[in-house]
């Protein structure tokens, strides 16, 4: 989403806030401890918000955001040996303020823009100036939503300044070669793989085994390769015979549409 509206100057940064959305992803506490330290060693507050947006959108000026309960002090004694741990320290969800926003002029309705308003209250109320997003493609547009959102804000408004740290174990991002969580999910997968492929060797059969990925095939590929799988076929590659269609409504326009998936029978006589 692009608009020529020029962002005002913005002052140095005093308190940041760290926000994880969407799936699961391995490394994600190392990423938020990574980076919640680069700010500590510079004297600046950390603050982690728990469960994405989902705690924020319901945020109401006269209760305001009670710290254990919407967010956590990412300090150093917290931080102690979580680099190399699992689960998400902050937790994750979902939610996604910015679903109702989908062109460039949305942004100036307040009806379209009310939970990005909400989300953007609830932070000044931390007085947060800076926000680390860590997600996939939709927290990724949710960021941008955010940013841009900021830019009709009335005259003299504090801005958040926006980072967003690409995270999928899906690798679908333009831009850069690995998104963190991609190798490990691979490697898992993989290591499935190869049990399917001994228990397929000993009994005489075939396995049909499906990844996670979207619409890319760097997952499936992955786990393909370091598997030693028979055949991988991705999104890229359902066309011609190993297409088929189904019924579907768009998300956004509500209009009826015929999805492509996987003829699964095709792959099978293959």
């Amino acid at each position: 989403m692009q608009d020529s509206t020029a962002s005002p100057p913005v002052p140095p940064c005093r308190k940041v806030a760290i926000l994880f959305a969407g799936g699961p992803a391995p490394a994600a506490n190392a990423v938020i401890s990574t980076a919640a330290a680069s700010f500590l060693k510079h004297g600046i507050p950390v603050v982690g918000i728990l469960h994405g947006y989902s705690r924020l959108v319901n945020y109401k000026p006269e209760e305001g955001l009670v710290e254990g309960r919407h967010y956590i002090m990412l300090d150093q004694q917290r931080l102690k040996r979580t680099r190399n741990t699992q689960g998400i320290l902050i937790g994750t969800a979902r939610t996604n303020p910015g679903s109702e926003i989908w062109h460039p002029a949305h942004l100036r309705d307040p009806e379209r823009t009310a939970k990005l308003r909400t989300i953007y209250e609830a932070l000044r109320s931390l007085e947060v100036d800076a926000l680390i997003s860590i997600g996939g493609d939709d927290t990724l547009t949710t960021a941008n939503k955010f940013q841009r959102f900021q830019h009709y804000l009335p005259e003299g408004s504090p801005r958040i300044r926006v980072v967003h740290v690409p995270k999928t174990i899906d690798n679908d991002y333009e831009g850069i070669d690995f998104t963190f969580g991609y190798f490990t999910a691979a490697d898992t997968l993989a290591t499935e793989i190869r049990n399917l492929l001994a228990d397929a060797e000993a009994s005489s059969m075939y396995f049909l085994a499906e990844t996670m990925g979207r619409r890319a095939g760097w997952l499936a590929y992955g786990a393909a390769i370091a598997g030693e799988a028979s055949l991988v076929l991705g999104p890229e590659d359902v066309y011609g015979q190993y297409a088929d269609f189904e019924p579907a409504i768009d998300p956004i326009t509500q209009q009826p549409y015929e999805r492509r998936i996987m003829n699964v029978d095709a792959v099978v006589r293959r």
